[in-house]
């Protein structure tokens, strides 16, 4: 693919992710937590390890990973209401995807009958807040298998390859990785996409306006396969230096 150069709002070039950080061991008491940043986006990712399963899984000898998540009322400019009463349709589809794709990056057949829990908390919103937390929650539950590990509790190949994610959009025209919310509120095209790889877990993609051609969902896909391959070398970087 053609490397994009054409700047952005914010300078960068439309193939270029905005800065990404992963602070390993933001909370002291989970197994595993990070706090990742993607540009002025922020999420607390934590992990909980629980010696049982659902009762549904009860005797198979499995383990099962689970995923939820939530914004913090000012994560945004003006504030939300706290879900106290139900989880928006929203939160709901956010909090699947999230658990479909880490559960793709655990063998659960070698963890015994443990469950993984997955916080995601956002603490500051500039798009791109699922994306984030499958990839700070990537990054959390190898801190909390490679403490496992350590113990003698699961082999040392309980995790999987590196799953990531990242959004890509449409923007007059040009196709735009890893978008910030000033974008993706005026993106013609919006895709979310999750890769182990080069296989996809999940492709979320919704057209805006007009619809779009296989030749532009091909480009998007190519960017998103780009901006997805960094992330997972970062991802790696963030779990070797570790101190578990």
């Amino acid at each position: 693919m053609t490397t994009i150069k054409k700047p952005r709002n914010d300078g960068r070039a439309a193939d270029a992710l905005r800065t990404v950080k992963f602070t390993p061991d933001y909370v002291e008491y989970p197994e595993g937590s990070v706090l990742i940043e993607m540009g002025k986006t922020r999420v607390l990712c934590n992990v909980s390890i629980e010696e049982s399963v659902p009762k549904w899984m009860g005797g198979r000898g499995t383990g099962w990973l689970t995923a939820e998540y939530a914004m913090l009322p000012r994560a945004t400019h003006t504030r939300s209401p706290r879900e106290t009463k139900g989880l928006k349709g929203r939160t709901q589809e956010i909090r699947r995807l999230i658990g479909r794709s880490l559960r793709a990056a655990v063998d659960l057949e070698k963890i015994g009958e443990r469950t993984i829990l997955v916080d995601c908390d956002v603490l500051q919103a500039d798009g791109g807040t699922r994306t984030a937390s499958v990839n700070g929650g990537y990054v959390a539950v190898g801190l909390a298998l490679q403490r496992l590990a350590a113990q003698g509790l699961v082999p040392d190949d309980a995790m999987l390859e590196p799953v990531a994610a990242i959004s890509v959009g449409n923007i007059g025209g040009m196709p735009c990785l890893d978008l910030c919310y000033e974008e993706d509120s005026r993106a013609e095209v919006d895709l979310n996409v999750v890769m182990m790889g080069d296989r996809f877990i999940e492709v979320q993609g919704t057209a805006e306006g007009e619809p779009f051609d296989r030749q532009m969902l091909n480009v998007m896909l190519a960017l998103a396969e780009k901006g997805i391959g960094e992330i997972r070398e970062m991802q790696r970087a963030a779990l070797g230096a570790a101190n578990v």
